[in-house]
């Protein structure tokens, strides 16, 4: 095992690659066409989870695929700066650095597309500092918090929620959208997880509809979730499990952006248990994170 001094604090598993977002400061729909700002940032599920992480003065390291091209090694180095761990990034010779583009205006994400494919034929390779002796072993399997999302197959996720690799885990899964919510279904029972999900996601994942977060916290937890949180937009949010449902407002903001809210609202909750904060706490210190993200009072 590796040296526990050395050791991250956590495991960030998925999709790290570069964020192409065009905003502009005018409501959209389809065929629009309008002055606004196009950046490229690091992003993917993991990456932004892991950067608040970061933010928040814990030690992540990135499980993923990024490629052995410019745009590979553009983005490693990016991470440096930012506190992240890269030491375990699976680097393939023959498939490219993963992308995402979204269009957003004021009236929120009008579309976007994840080119996740790498990190998919990657398969369970970027897992094998947790079975080589580096971050662990199947008979030492790392003991910390590992956050999951669902850019990872299926099959893979499947694998997860079997493998003695994560049986001392405390998994945190979020989807990477809505398309792909239904991934998370080999893990919704698992004792050790606790699932990050927008009220479309949990209603995806349930196939039904939910009207809010505590009507979905409850539906998730009848289907055998172990923990939930919901969060529904500026609308009331909500924590399932065994203690039963706690639901708390947002903060009002005025949003500027929203590509990221949800991996910031799941990093700061992650930090906050770690912290030792209670249950209420930990919720309003992730609802109090997520609004300074949409808002722009935070990088």
């Amino acid at each position: 095992m590796t040296d526990r001094i050395a050791s991250p604090d956590i495991l960030c598993i998925g999709s790290v690659l570069w964020d192409i977002i065009g905003r502009a400061p005018s409501h959209m729909r389809v065929g629009s066409d309008v002055p606004g700002r196009i950046t490229r940032l690091p992003g993917g599920v993991a990456m932004n989870i892991a950067m608040t992480l970061a933010r928040f003065g814990l030690r992540p390291a990135l499980l993923t695929a990024v490629g052995r091209d410019a745009e590979g090694d553009e983005l490693v180095a990016a991470c440096h700066p930012l506190g992240l761990v890269t030491d375990y990034i699976y680097r393939s010779d023959d498939l490219p650095t993963d992308r995402y583009m979204a269009v957003e205006g004021a009236n929120g994400l009008i579309a976007a597309v994840a080119d996740a494919h790498s990190l998919e034929a990657a398969g369970a390779r970027i897992l094998r500092p947790m079975a080589d002796g580096r971050l662990g072993a199947a008979e030492a399997p790392w003991p910390g918090p590992v956050a999951l999302d669902g850019n990872l197959t299926v099959a893979l996720l499947s694998e997860i929620a079997e493998s003695p690799l994560f049986a001392a885990a405390d998994l945190r899964v979020a989807p990477a959208s809505p398309g792909k919510a239904e991934r998370l279904r080999p893990l919704i029972g698992h004792p050790r997880a606790t699932l990050y999900v927008n009220l479309e996601e949990a209603g995806l994942l349930c196939q039904t509809r939910f009207d809010t977060a505590p009507q979905a916290a409850e539906g998730l937890r009848a289907r055998g979730a172990s923990r939930v949180l919901v969060t529904d937009g500026g609308r009331a949010c909500a924590e399932g499990s065994a203690r039963g449902v706690l639901t708390m407002a947002p903060p009002p903001v005025m949003v500027t952006r929203v590509t990221g809210a949800g991996d910031t609202f799941m990093a700061a909750h992650i930090v906050a248990e770690i912290r030792g904060a209670s249950p209420h706490e930990a919720l309003e210190a992730a609802l109090r994170a997520a609004a300074d993200y949409v808002s722009g009072e935070v990088g």
